[in-house]
């Protein structure tokens, strides 16, 4: 019974493949995160960055004025992932991050700024999904008056002040260049607000469409699944063929 042998060997070739795609999938997602998760900082404050993945040690890498550097901070590299340690942040640290395998994925890039003034606005740091409710804060390093004004592109966006701006349901026309400022404390830097559709490593919220990463995996299985099926029946027909050679000749 060779030919059932061989339909075995393929059914069991079929389904590791499976298992590797559905695993090469979860594995491919390397996700760089900071705490606390705002754009700005004040000078002198604390900021790590966590790098999250699933297929060994990571780098974390910075970018400022067009030339890559490596951050001068606390790191850990365990056996998946890594992270850096700032005790301190100064201006200079200001710029891009993000991190990468050895294999050469590379995660999103987060974008802070440092400041040595008195005021920050308390945006996400993490792209926002759609749908989603985002609160931005002015924070002031000494205590001040809670008399706050927020702006986008330069313009007001709320008729009196108020301790914090809320937008529910996010979406695209949200985006834009939001800062706020105090009245006896003066005025932050400002901060982009980043929109993504659907979500990055994260369960996408109601309504969100599916990613693109995940159509191509269900089609990826589809096919294999067709493929191993289509196998399958033509080598049972075989193998009933074979068993009826073989008793014909007996006979």
């Amino acid at each position: 019974m060779e030919v059932t042998a061989l339909c075995f060997k393929l059914l069991m070739l079929g389904f590791l493949l499976l298992e590797k795609t559905v695993q090469a999938h979860k594995s491919g997602t390397v996700v760089l995160r900071i705490i606390p998760n705002r754009q700005q900082h004040f000078e002198y404050e604390p900021v790590s960055f966590y790098c999250e993945s699933n297929i060994g040690s990571t780098q974390i890498k910075g970018i400022k004025n067009a030339k890559e550097f490596y951050p001068a901070c606390h790191s850990e590299k365990p056996p998946t992932g890594s992270s850096c340690m700032f005790d301190k942040v100064y201006a200079g640290d200001s710029g891009g991050y993000w991190c990468e395998t050895k294999q050469g994925e590379r995660s999103n890039t987060l974008n802070i700024s440092v400041t040595g003034g008195s005021v920050i606005l308390e945006s996400p740091a993490l792209p926002v999904f759609e749908g989603e409710n985002v609160t931005l804060r002015c924070i002031k390093k000494a205590n001040s008056s809670k008399l706050t004004h927020f702006y986008k592109n330069d313009f007001p966006v709320q008729i009196s002040p108020a301790e914090e701006m809320r937008i529910d349901n996010v979406s695209k026309s949200n985006e834009g260049l939001y800062s706020c400022s105090i009245s006896d404390g003066g005025t932050s830097p400002g901060s982009w607000l980043v929109l993504r559709g659907n979500s990055f490593n994260s369960t996408p919220p109601h309504g969100a469409p599916i990613s693109d990463d995940l159509n191509v995996l269900v089609v990826n299985l589809l096919r294999i699944a067709i493929i191993i099926f289509v196998v399958a029946v033509l080598l049972l027909i075989l193998s009933k063929s074979e068993i009826l050679v073989l008793k014909s000749c007996r006979a």
